[in-house]
């Protein structure tokens, strides 16, 4: 069963303790998104940071975040913040704070920390500082200490140092939320699962038509376009989160949130993938299947040139190879082709185009109306819409504007005649 899908229809769950402040990490370019799904899940005081969205919840709004949020990487909860000029004072202040209350001897404990500081330069040490205050602290408490696991431990905690402003909090999340579950092969530059969800919800995605990626590789956009349009949390494959083995985890509660499938929808359209790679299209296969989704995606192993739309006018979103990681002397061949296949064979459609060489984009021969810039991994991006139409942009700006109807005047009623 799947729970719900964040559209603010979950508040019939008791709120089952105060209310405190989370921090939703995200990717560059995807604050403002991530920021509407907090609106949408229920989230009060939400703020957007660098990378972040802070926010206020209870029990309930955390685990719902974890469940459902699709552009966010993980979910901090602040613990407490001091201020500090060196590793020494680092220590001190993180020694001194009532660990007992988070975790005990049996627990074990890993330490992840980011510096944006002019005192601080090595993150690494910052974290080896930290995690000798917490064994110190219970050594000299207990004569014994939790140990470190770097591979799966029982508490994630998370350091961030702004200059000389520490906060230390615990990491809800664990594994990055944007390892979905569902994958189980991918192809030489699989998209990040976040970024291929926050570029379809800056479309405007909701599964109201057809869905098209011409370039599918090993299928993310198809998929994440699947579960957006059948209210599919992303959390749902996943088999743990890090709040699960605190001292304060309501498991009812939990379970409650996790098996309510109440707000599932049906998807009356369909997903069509296609990529010239045989090998690509069986790698999207072993992952629509995996997801369960294989009676809304349909996959083809068809070069972009022959590409012929399969249904009737809908959303292509697609992620082209840039030459970054894979890719070679014919990508502006490609993008060109691209281009010709979107102007004959998708009219009526809507398309959006990432690529990190504004040159390639170019080649695709159509004027975008919109760039939105985004970070692909550690490579800039430009994330461009076109509108595709019949005959001359000028013509079609004409037709737009005859057919919007015309706004009176304020204040003034419409006339007979009008």
């Amino acid at each position: 069963m799947k729970p719900n899908e964040p559209d603010g229809k979950l508040s019939r769950f008791r709120k089952t303790e105060a209310v405190f402040t989370m921090v939703a990490k995200t990717f560059k370019g995807l604050e403002e998104v991530l920021a509407q799904e907090l609106t949408e899940l229920g989230a009060d005081k939400v703020e957007i940071q660098r990378r972040a969205v802070s926010f206020e919840g209870d029990k309930a709004l955390l685990y719902k975040a974890n469940l459902h949020l699709r552009t966010a990487s993980r979910i901090l909860v602040p613990v407490f913040t001091f201020d500090a000029a060196n590793a020494d004072q680092v220590y001190d202040n993180i020694k001194a704070f009532d660990w007992e209350k988070i975790m005990g001897l049996d627990n074990t404990f890993a330490i992840d920390t980011t510096v944006f500081s002019d005192e601080f330069r090595h993150s690494k040490f910052v974290a080896y500082r930290a995690k000798d205050a917490i064994a110190d602290r219970f050594t000299e408490k207990y004569g014994k200490r939790p140990s470190v696991s770097v591979s799966n431990p029982d508490i994630f905690i998370n350091i961030h140092i702004a200059q000389t402003q520490c906060t230390v909090s615990l990491d809800s999340s664990g594994e990055s939320l944007h390892k979905r579950g569902w994958r189980v092969a991918q192809t030489e530059a699989p998209l990040n699962e976040a970024l291929a969800a926050g570029m379809l919800l800056m479309a405007g995605w909701k599964g109201q038509s057809d869905f098209y990626d011409p370039m599918c590789g090993s299928g993310t956009l198809l998929i994440e376009a699947a579960m957006i349009a059948l209210n599919i949390p992303p959390g749902i494959y996943r088999s743990s989160f890090a709040f699960e083995k605190w001292r304060n985890f309501d498991e009812e509660l939990f379970n409650s949130l996790y098996n309510d499938d109440s707000a599932e929808r049906k998807f009356n359209f369909k997903c069509y993938g296609s990529d010239s790679s045989l090998r690509a299209i069986k790698i999207a296969e072993q992952n629509v299947k995996s997801a369960s989704l294989d009676k809304y995606i349909d996959l083809r192993p068809v070069a972009v040139q022959k590409l012929v739309r399969p249904a009737g006018p809908g959303l292509l979103v697609t992620n082209p190879p840039y030459g970054e990681r894979i890719g070679g002397d014919d990508l502006p061949a490609l993008y060109a082709e691209l281009g010709r296949t979107l102007k004959h064979n998708f009219t009526g459609c809507t398309a959006w185009v990432i690529s990190s060489q504004d040159d390639l984009l170019a080649r695709i021969g159509l004027k975008p109306s919109q760039r939105v810039r985004l970070l692909n991994g550690s490579i800039d991006c430009s994330y461009n819409k076109y509108e595709l139409f019949e005959g001359k942009r000028n013509d079609y700006k004409a037709r737009q504007a005859a057919s919007t109807p015309r706004r009176m005047p304020a204040g003034r009623r419409p006339r007979p005649n009008d």
